[in-house]
């Protein structure tokens, strides 16, 4: 099948607004990590970074306070989800999401490809974009390249997603093709209202006119539709590149080499974002093939079933060694679950099904998300992140549930 992904649009050395987006301040030399620092409207978020998911516009079991209080730097809301409940002239009544959230940090808005790709049972995908029924009473409704758009520019998040279909795996190369095709025609009309709808929403928001928007890179498993993809997004000149259709079900060298094949063409200026992604070995090995920023529902969902992270490992709380133990989560952990509780105690919790307990977990494991980013900065800043990924990853034991994506 003849590949023709290629854009009517030439590159442009400068950021789709025509400024500086991305401060590269170190890279690894036995690696391609890299330490960055993206500004944004709403703050600077030092990279790499990993950003919780609000998916409804709450970070599960967790208020904004208390995510600043762990150092989160940039959450994720979810577009599909917002617009399907509690809809845009809600979100438009508040001032957009930052305020109906109380949330003055930034936030990024994925484009709802991932919501078409897990509907796929109620959905209809065309050129023209995707109609399908939402999940919560079987409506009809329609997305476009234009509509996501203009739902991210009333949620006036920060840095916007292009819509994209990300493919299932296994999936047939023809079909990959096409739809890696498909994404590209959809960025192009995605890049080509952002700008008016960034002016229309000025006087709704004056961070609005800042919004960034990312290209997404697909292709399935396929390193020459990867490659491809990835030249013809970045020919479109986006504020960052995001590689999405990663952590659907393939097996881990498949993953790393999605990424792989793609990163070579992604520009040195502008922020990398791996979408959906991963356990901690995941995330340390992705900083190491060059890429910045994360988001993964891991954290908050293992915590709901009992299940802490650890620098060892997974720890099923549920389980009845725990019942007398004295020890924290982690020893030497400063979040608030370790500073002051003890694991027999949440265990205690969770088996009584009390709020508490599911929360205590959550703060545990969103702060070890976030200080294992906060680390890896430290140690690429220092010339050692190769050595401590490999430390950390030799002593990781996936174990439990953790393997959930």
């Amino acid at each position: 099948m003849r590949l023709n992904f290629a854009p009517e649009v030439a590159t442009i050395p400068a950021s789709a607004q025509g400024e500086q987006v991305f401060e590269l301040l170190a890279q690894d030399l036995l690696s391609k990590a890299r330490r960055g620092r993206l500004a944004t409207a709403h703050g600077v978020i030092d990279t790499p970074a990993f950003m919780p998911v609000g998916t409804q516009g709450s970070v599960k079991g967790v208020s904004p306070r208390e995510l600043r209080e762990l150092n989160a730097q940039i959450i994720l809301g979810n577009t599909y989800h917002l617009f399907v409940r509690p809809g845009l002239d809600v979100i438009k009544h508040f001032g957009g999401l930052h305020n109906f959230m109380s949330w003055d940090g930034p936030i990024l808005s994925d484009s709802g490809g991932y919501q078409i790709f897990s509907l796929v049972k109620l959905r209809k995908i065309t050129g023209d974009g995707v109609e399908f029924q939402n999940h919560i009473d079987g409506a009809r409704a329609f997305i476009s390249p234009e509509i996501a758009m203009e739902i991210q520019a009333a949620l006036g998040s920060d840095i916007a997603m292009v819509l994209d279909e990300c493919v299932s795996y296994p999936c047939e190369y023809d079909y990959a093709a096409k739809s890696a095709e498909l994404t590209t025609r959809w960025a192009k009309r995605c890049k080509a209202v952002a700008a008016s709808l960034r002016d229309a929403y000025a006087a709704h928001s004056a961070a609005a006119t800042k919004q960034y928007l990312f290209g997404i890179i697909q292709g399935g498993t396929f390193e020459n539709l990867r490659r491809a993809s990835a030249q013809a997004i970045v020919e479109l000149n986006f504020d960052g590149y995001a590689v999405g259709g990663v952590s659907v079900g393939e097996p881990q060298e498949e993953m790393m080499r999605a990424v792989e094949s793609a990163e070579p063409f992604l520009p040195a200026d502008r922020p990398r974002y791996a979408m959906g992604l991963g356990t901690p070995p995941q995330l340390l090995e992705m900083v190491a093939r060059g890429m910045d920023m994360f988001d993964c529902v891991l954290p908050t969902r293992l915590a709901r079933n009992g299940t802490a992270f650890t620098a060892t490992g997974t720890v099923n709380l549920k389980n009845a060694e725990f019942a007398l133990d004295k020890r924290p989560i982690e020893e030497n952990c400063a979040c608030p679950a370790c500073r002051a509780f003890m694991r027999g105690y949440i265990r205690h919790l969770i088996k009584a099904e009390e709020i508490l307990g599911l929360r205590l977990v959550t703060l545990h494991n969103l702060h070890f998300y976030l200080n294992l980013m906060s680390r890896a900065r430290t140690e690429i800043e220092g010339g050692t992140f190769d050595k401590f990924r490999k430390a950390f990853v030799a002593e990781y034991k996936t174990r439990d549930a953790a393997g959930i994506a």
